[in-house]
């Protein structure tokens, strides 16, 4: 078995997808591309950056994105967020205008989630890579096997978990989650081309802290 550089819980969890031939041909990919001279987003170091942040046992709410942004230094690891220092993308600039409406935090100067995904929101992207300057460059790769299966485990091994499935790519998801025991807040994607289809109002940040105080879990603090 391939020894993956990723948080301890998580690792025990997923330990039978590191020695799959899917996951092999995912490592084989990414080596391929990198001796071709190919810059990959995130660095190799924060690929797993999602599971160090959030331990399996700490999830208490899943954002799904669907790929790392591909410009430099905005990538790292985490779905929506970016670095200190980075410029907040558009789509998360409408994240943050969605949370001032929902629950009147002012809007954040700095556009890293880190804070949030200490507290047990699991920021995932669907596929964990992507070529520079090329999106969705690695959805294919085999990625959406792995991520499909942490989002799999979630549901059936945890209780009240939020997912929070923005536009018509997340939910395609939804099918993997019991929603018997799981809330599913869905809403327009957040980016610019869509977010007034019914992401704005749609108050998924209000919603889920009732949902985790409904079920005797601490809410999550938004402010960044």
């Amino acid at each position: 078995m391939m020894d993956v550089k990723i948080e301890e819980g998580w690792k025990k969890i997923l330990k039978d997808e590191f020695s799959k031939p899917y996951f092999e041909q995912i490592t084989l990919f990414l080596k391929t591309e990198k001796a071709a001279g190919k810059t990959i987003y995130p660095p190799g170091a924060l690929i797993f950056n999602a599971f160090d942040k959030t331990s399996f046992d700490q999830v208490k709410v899943v954002i799904l994105g669907q790929d790392p942004y591909h410009g430099r230094g905005q990538a790292h690891g985490l779905s929506f967020s970016v670095p200190d220092g980075i410029h907040p993308p558009p789509s998360l600039v409408n994240i943050f205008k969605e949370l001032q409406n929902d629950i009147g935090m002012a809007i954040p100067k700095n556009g890293n989630l880190t804070r949030w995904a200490e507290q047990g929101v699991l920021l995932l992207n669907a596929s964990l890579t992507v070529r520079a300057a090329d999106p969705t460059s690695h959805s294919k790769i085999g990625w959406h096997e792995f991520t499909d299966t942490v989002i799999r485990k979630i549901s059936d091994e945890k209780d009240h978990v939020v997912f929070i499935l923005w536009g018509k790519y997340a939910q395609e998801k939804q099918v993997l989650i019991d929603q018997s025991k799981h809330l599913i807040l869905k809403a327009a994607h957040p980016s610019p081309y869509s977010a007034d289809k019914g992401f704005f109002g749609s108050k998924p940040f209000s919603k889920t802290n009732a949902y985790l105080v409904k079920n005797g879990i601490d809410p999550i603090d938004w402010q960044l």
